[in-house]
């Protein structure tokens, strides 16, 4: 059995999937599976997701019967998961290549089943592999410790370097939101008191949105954060009033990087 499923989800991601895929297998760390859904693409994302997976047996595609959206797409893929540890990168994102190598070390040790990374930021047209990457100045720093009042004023956790030990939470599924079910997957984890903790050295690669996408706007994101807190979170008007201040903020701040 992998120790570590890693689950990514596709979506027209012709241009940037390879890149992605390719930076998992060349982990230096490689008990491991990667499970990808293909959300309906009209591209040739499957094709090649087929290419690659003849390539590597650790590559295991998989087309949704339907377009459902990132939720249904990561929740198909956790659901075929053998791994002890389940851990997130989307199609146009990259892993450098001791990521899992070091995250799964300081997991052992870190007291809690949910662990994250600092990441880098690349711009949008970057079409290099991970081992291409030259570090820059544009790093989202995670705080090395972080608890569930903390995250609901800030999603502290990048999804690309998000990983949990199923051994101790369970197989944990994304809610079928729109839009901030990563985030609502960890608030659920945290709900009951588990912490989050985080290896500050940058381990991944974000890439930016062009600007004008609906990822590039972070205002777009903020009916979804209210319904993430009244409905998911159950808080009250006041309270989901005050984390959707705290988070807006810490939003255009991370955006400016």
């Amino acid at each position: 059995m992998p120790l570590v499923s890693v689950v990514m989800p596709v979506h027209n991601s012709a241009a940037t999937l390879g890149p992605s895929v390719r930076s998992v297998l060349a982990q230096t760390h490689p008990d491991l599976e990667l499970l990808i859904t293909d959300d309906a693409s009209s591209d040739d994302s499957m094709d090649l997701l087929k290419e690659l997976a003849r390539q590597d047996e650790r590559v295991l595609p998989e087309a949704a019967a339907r377009q459902g959206g990132a939720a249904q797409a990561r929740n198909l893929a956790i659901a075929r998961a053998r791994g002890d540890y389940i851990a997130f990168l989307d199609s146009d994102d990259m892993w450098l290549p001791t990521k899992l190598e070091k995250q799964l070390a300081f997991a052992a040790t870190a007291g809690t089943p949910l662990t994250f990374t600092s990441y880098y930021k690349m711009d949008a047209l970057y079409a290099g592999e991970a081992a291409d990457f030259v570090p820059n100045g544009r790093v989202v720093r995670a705080p090395a410790h972080v608890d569930y009042s903390a995250m609901l004023v800030q999603d502290h956790i990048g999804a690309l370097t998000a990983m949990y030990d199923r051994r101790v939470v369970g197989t944990k599924l994304m809610p079928d939101m729109p839009k901030r079910q990563d985030y609502a997957l960890w608030l659920s984890i945290m709900r009951d008191g588990t912490p989050a903790r985080a290896l500050q050295e940058p381990l991944a690669v974000y890439r930016a949105q062009r600007a004008g996408s609906l990822s590039s706007n972070k205002l777009s994101l903020v009916p979804y954060n209210w319904n993430l807190y009244r409905r998911h979170e159950h808080l009250s008007v006041l309270r989901s009033a005050r984390a959707l201040g705290g988070a807006a903020w810490h939003s255009m701040r991370k955006s400016r990087i």
